[in-house]
């Protein structure tokens, strides 16, 4: 049998258990006989995450939930796997992760992304039940809130345990965020917001799904929200963008006229 490396009470990231990288961040959540997974990662590793569980001594079949962070392929690539290994688990997700999957939708998935010749299996998957802001899910005693922190995605969703917050892909250790794509449906304004609810909330961890467990720092998440709201105004970041000042500008020099001397 495998020791359980917690990382708080309750909590095994599989990456920090394998001590080694799986994929995407994993969580198992777990109390009395039951637990439940948020994310799952890739295809090829999800029989190995499921395997090293099994070695500590938890039950399969206690496995509750199988939860989906948001629709990203690098989250979700292994969730068909995971229900053919775990069938009593219950898949849930936002209703718009539930809808891009059902369509397939290879684009928002980021399963294709042909500017760079990505091309990612997107197997069939079905998300069960879904699950939304204000919602509670319950593995033995404990309680994990939903939240719904749009931004990164539309169906990005967040949980929240006591002083801990499963963060998703909003924001890493080192003030980076989500990928902001508007083929991928971002929006900058709804990431800001995300942003201050996560700095402004009774939350002292941030367990996110890219990279290492941090302490939350409400310094460092003003930087990144402040960053985002630049972005807003910046031509960089396309339709993505709200307005763009310099067209404006612009605008009041095309009726004033050119003048060389002035510019």
């Amino acid at each position: 049998m495998l020791p359980r490396r917690e990382v708080f009470p309750h909590v095994i990231e599989m990456n920090y258990q394998a001590r080694q990288r799986l994929g995407c961040s994993v969580y198992l959540v777990h109390d009395a006989n039951e637990w439940m997974l948020i994310d799952i990662g890739f295809e090829d590793t999800a029989e190995e995450i499921i395997d090293i569980i099994r070695q500590m001594d938890f039950s399969l079949a206690g496995c509750k939930y199988l939860v989906a962070t948001h629709a990203d392929v690098d989250h979700i690539q292994g969730l068909k796997r995971a229900k053919e290994l775990l069938p009593q688990a219950v898949t849930v997700g936002h209703p718009e992760c539930q809808r891009l999957l059902a369509e397939g939708d290879r684009i928002v998935t980021y399963a294709e992304i042909s500017a760079q010749k990505i091309s990612i299996n997107l197997p069939p998957i079905t998300i069960e039940q879904t699950i939304n802001e204000g919602d509670v899910l319950k593995i033995g005693t404990l309680t994990v809130d939903v939240w719904n922190t749009p931004g990164h995605t539309p169906s990005q969703l967040a949980f929240q345990m006591g002083k801990l917050l499963f963060s998703g892909d909003n924001i890493y250790r080192d003030g980076c965020v989500g990928n902001i794509d508007a083929h991928h449906g971002s929006d900058l304004p709804a990431f800001v917001a995300s942003l201050e609810r996560i700095r402004d909330a009774d939350v002292e961890w941030l367990l996110p799904s890219h990279g290492p467990i941090f302490r939350k720092n409400r310094d460092q998440l003003q930087k990144t929200i402040d960053r985002l709201t630049e972005y807003q105004h910046m031509a960089d970041f396309g339709t993505c963008a709200v307005d763009w000042p310099l067209l404006e500008q612009w605008e009041d020099e095309l009726v004033k006229g050119f003048d060389p001397d002035q510019a």
